[in-house]
């Protein structure tokens, strides 16, 4: 099939500030792509690229420049209609260092093939049989606007709490999950922390083991990227289980993710497909990573309830047990309204209440 494409920019307004520890989001840049058959203005499929400042490799001021050329050459071409086929020439024809562009376009065009509906994958999930575990995530802040959203977590039913370490005093993010553990075991709560690389090699280890007197699941990027002999040795400490996040960005060779995950050997890696090239990539590190017997979980990266609703569908193909990072739908005042709904700590898709139109 030919195609043409329409781009729509948006912006996305957070409900409050929500801190890291590379910086506090008060908006989000986003990008909807229309996908059409050359001949057809009614019927379109509908994705989303969505570059995150500061992390992704591909976010530039001229993103959506490089983004229409990058549908220019993809309309040049015969598409094919399978999923497969779909996914392959669009790692050909795309290039790797586009790895949210990427994602976008494989979402707009899945959904086209499969009838405009927001069907991205046939699963259970889709079908609303099938609900997916999800962590309740805990932004940065104060210490009170933290313990408001831990309060907030646990009212609503989560039993997976994830909190971003690295921007307060630790001692007192520390407090924060003593709090938690003095009321909550770790039979009742799962405690899993984000450190973006917050801490440094020297001192990692020893905020490992304060942070593993707690009981805490596992920690994310515990140190920057790339040093690449302090992460293998805190893996294999054995202090806390660790989960590689930012540690994966910028490797798309299939040789050289395998290479990083023998050389590492994580105790978890963790999947966003915008930033780590697609759908089709996150399926070479799921083979990878399963063949090695390392965990992994996907979550978004701050995409809108479309670029969220595709990876979900993606994800509940493989029916997680561990809960997921896919809870952000609710973090923006002008999201697009979508069925994706939050009951207990668990994501599910309630097609009766229907799209917003983009």
């Amino acid at each position: 099939m030919k195609l043409r494409f329409e781009v729509i920019p948006h912006l996305l307004k957070f409900r409050f500030k929500a801190g890291t520890s590379r910086g506090a989001f008060t908006e989000k840049e986003t990008w909807f792509i229309k996908a059409y058959r050359e001949n057809e203005s009614q019927l379109f499929g509908l994705g989303e690229a969505s570059p995150l400042k500061g992390l992704s490799e591909d976010y530039s001021t001229d993103y959506q420049e490089v983004l229409i050329r990058t549908l220019k050459k993809i309309e040049a071409l015969e598409v094919p209609e399978k999923q497969t086929e779909i996914l392959d020439l669009l790692a050909e024809h795309i290039p790797s260092h586009l790895p949210s562009i990427r994602f976008g376009l494989e979402t707009a065009l899945l959904d086209l093939i499969n009838g405009g509906t927001h069907k991205i994958f046939d699963t259970d999930f889709y079908q609303g049989s099938y609900r997916m575990p999800i962590n309740g995530l805990i932004w940065m802040g104060d210490e009170a606007f933290m313990q408001q959203q831990i309060e907030e977590k646990l009212k609503a039913g989560f039993d997976t709490i994830k909190m971003k370490v690295g921007a307060i005093n630790f001692d007192q993010e520390l407090e924060l999950l003593e709090g938690i553990r003095k009321e909550y075991s770790a039979n009742d709560i799962t405690l899993r922390v984000d450190a973006n690389g917050a801490f440094t090699a020297e001192d990692a280890a020893d905020k490992l083991e304060q942070l593993a007197s707690l009981e805490i699941h596992s920690i994310e990027q515990p140190i920057k990227a790339g040093q690449h002999k302090a992460i293998a040795e805190l893996c294999n400490s054995g202090i806390l289980p660790i989960a590689l996040d930012e540690e994966l960005i910028g490797l798309h060779d299939y040789n050289a993710k395998e290479a990083l995950l023998k050389s590492i050997r994580p105790q978890y890696i963790i999947l966003k497909p915008s930033l780590v090239g697609g759908l089709k990539s996150c399926q070479e590190w799921i083979e990878i990573a399963e063949g090695l017997n390392i965990g992994w979980w996907m979550t978004s990266m701050l995409e809108s309830n479309v670029g969220l609703n595709a990876i979900a569908q993606f994800t509940s193909q493989y029916k997680p047990s561990l809960p997921q990072g896919l809870g952000t739908g609710q973090l923006y005042h002008n999201n697009i309204d979508s069925p994706l709904e939050i009951r207990k700590g668990e994501l599910l898709y309630n097609a009766p209440k229907g799209w917003q139109s983009v």
